[in-house]
């Protein structure tokens, strides 16, 4: 199939495609007139580099998933490069997952102090005083 097709096919651009083949994500060849030629196996890579992207990953780390694939698993991500990938993503993500809960728990305190500097004052209390009879 031609690069639309496979960019359609995908939900990506021919753009991103070219990108990816400079990349070394996706083979380069061509057929006998000279225009890039793919398969479904293109699409294969293709779908698992937009799932990971969609989780984060940047390009370069969808590249282990991408090799795993191209050895003839029926996944991308049984490897070993693979599942250490995962695990990095995944500390990554505990990271700034703390990072901002810190954050949260900052502006949470931030905002009652802030309340509780700009709350209204009491009104007085009222003291009943009953008149004095004089005697």
């Amino acid at each position: 199939m031609r690069i639309g097709e496979l960019a359609a096919l995908a939900g990506t651009s021919p753009r991103a495609l070219r990108h990816y083949e400079s990349l070394g994500l996706l083979p380069a060849r061509r057929d006998h007139r000279g225009h890039r030629d793919y398969d479904e196996n293109d699409l294969r890579l293709l779908r698992q580099i937009r799932v990971l992207q969609d989780f984060g990953f940047g390009l370069e780390e969808t590249r282990p998933f991408v090799e795993c694939l191209r050895a003839g698993h029926p996944s991308g991500d049984v490897c070993p490069a693979s599942l250490a990938t995962y695990r990095a993503k995944l500390a990554e993500l505990d990271a700034v997952i703390a990072e901002l809960t810190q954050v949260r728990d900052e502006v949470r305190s931030r905002l009652q102090h802030a309340e509780a500097a700009t709350a209204p004052a009491p009104a007085p209390a009222c003291v009943f005083t009953p008149p004095s009879h004089p005697h």
